[in-house]
């Protein structure tokens, strides 16, 4: 870890990001090694992430169908 990325999440910290949300953005950011780093330490997220990814709007069936009703 750099001076750099420490200071940086800082400025992150200050914001109101969920947990679940800091995740999914070291997911997106993520390289192939450390994605399978973040796939074995938070599999549920992980795989929420990829099925929200290839969703239209990140909707899930579920989410989709209770915006029709």
């Amino acid at each position: 870890m750099s001076l750099y990325s420490y200071r940086e999440s800082q400025k992150i910290s200050l914001e109101d990001y969920s947990f679940d949300a800091l995740i999914f953005a070291a997911i997106r950011k993520s390289d192939t090694f450390n994605a399978m780093a973040l796939k074995r330490a938070f599999p549920e997220l992980f795989d929420e992430f990829f099925k929200r990814y290839n969703a239209p709007g990140g909707k899930l069936e579920h989410e989709r169908r209770q915006s029709e009703d």
